[in-house]
């Protein structure tokens, strides 16, 4: 007797029942999803909502034209805003004015452990709004630097890095040697309360227009930075980069400044300084302070 291959139409019917639940399985897999993504959908337009009404105030007590950025960190977002309670906010704005001679201020933000009552929050009562930590950083350019007596006397202001060793020592083997460097438990550079900062600007001497370098320490202490200078050179327009020490006693303090910080947006206490291409970044950090303290309306 010779067998023959089973065929598909040999094999036993799939039962009723079964393919019914299969179908039954296919739409709730379905209408989960859809329900997941509608929740999702939610809490991105809930967060949304949350940081325009959050960059609408933050522009108001800033002082800007533009919404400043927010971003609220965390997933899901409505269940930090039933609580009340946000482990991380994050603000920061460009163009920020304070006062008649600082016109383009950088300000960022990192809000941690803030209370906002939904209730508050929905109706823009940004008063309620209390924050646990802040750490905060105020860029100023040197075209704003370039505003504050006695730096408004000189032309041309700009602002490069420098090491403390060649602020000091100048171009000896002493000044050629790196500053040493400080890290967090992180392992990331930190930034101290003093650094070597290079001005350039054009000047007057005996009639002419002279360009000069003034090597300088930018120095924190309490809520006053200050630009101390320490020598002058001659810019790449001249043959040496000698001054005579009359010319350097007579300019140097056309280059020392200072900057009241208690003036600056953001209400911390600074803790660092440090010096960019074309300007400088304070940093501070304040405990259980209010929203409101973000104004630059200094009284």
């Amino acid at each position: 007797m010779v067998s023959r291959p089973v065929t598909r139409d040999d094999r036993p019917a799939q039962r009723p029942d079964s393919r019914r639940r299969g179908r039954r399985v296919r739409r709730w897999v379905i209408v989960l999803g859809v329900i997941v993504i509608v929740l999702v959908g939610a809490d991105f337009g809930a967060a949304a909502y949350a940081e325009h009404t959050i960059s609408q105030k933050a522009r108001d007590q800033l002082g800007l034209t533009d919404d400043p950025s927010v971003n609220i960190h965390g997933f899901p977002f409505l269940t930090q805003a039933l609580g009340g309670d946000y482990s991380h906010i994050s603000v920061s704005a460009d163009g920020v004015p304070v006062g008649n001679d600082l016109r383009d201020l950088g300000v960022s933000a990192e809000l941690e452990n803030v209370t906002a009552p939904l209730s508050d929050l929905t109706a823009g009562n940004m008063s309620a709004v209390k924050i646990g930590k802040l750490t905060g950083a105020v860029t100023i350019k040197a075209s704003d630097i370039a505003h504050i007596s006695p730096l408004d006397k000189v032309q041309n202001l700009k602002i490069d890095q420098s090491t403390l060793n060649y602020v000091k020592y100048g171009d000896t083997d002493q000044g050629k040697q790196p500053d040493p460097t400080t890290t967090n438990a992180n392992g990331e550079q930190q930034d101290g309360d003093t650094a070597g900062i290079r001005l350039s600007a054009n000047v007057q001497i005996a009639g002419q227009k002279v360009e000069l370098f003034c090597f300088a320490l930018i120095e924190l202490k309490g809520k006053t930075i200050s630009i101390v200078p320490n020598r002058l050179q001659f810019g790449n327009d001249h043959d040496t980069t000698v001054v005579p020490a009359a010319v350097q006693k007579a300019l140097l303090p056309n280059f020392r400044a200072s900057i009241d910080t208690s003036q600056l947006p953001l209400s911390v206490t600074p803790t660092a300084v440090r010096v960019d291409s074309g300007s400088v970044t304070i940093k501070g950090e304040a405990d259980n302070v209010s929203f409101a303290d973000l104004t630059t309306n200094k009284g």
